[in-house]
């Protein structure tokens, strides 16, 4: 399995990441388009914690013609990789299942006046 966008940093294997702190990090990467972070957008499909540092983090985008494709998944690998203890990043872009506007939370969708 190829993962096109990662960042990588020293081996550091002191502190074991939590899901939870990565989630944290990807609520700090925003669509440019749509006021709401990735996360509570709902392009966030996966994400496998593995005892290395390594952090994968499978996504999507709200269209495949995304203007912002190439940008946002290597924002996402930066706000990771930014956590205390990730070694490296790894972010995999899929278009399956297309995302909708049930993938949102509901902070999301009061936020854009959907609820």
């Amino acid at each position: 399995m190829r993962w096109p966008f990662s960042a990588q940093k020293p081996a550091n294997t002191h502190n074991m990441i939590k899901e939870e702190q990565v989630v944290d990090a990807l609520k700090t990467v925003f669509d440019p388009e749509i006021p709401v972070n990735v996360y509570d957008l709902g392009l966030i499909y996966g994400i496998d914690v593995e005892d290395a540092g390594r952090v994968n983090v499978t996504m999507t985008l709200t269209n495949p013609n995304c203007p912002v494709a190439d940008e946002l998944p290597r924002q996402v690998a930066a706000a990771v990789e930014q956590l205390e203890g990730v070694n490296e990043a790894r972010v995999k872009l899929v278009f399956e299942p297309p995302w909708s506007k049930e993938n949102m939370s509901d902070a999301a969708m009061l936020e854009l006046g959907l609820l």
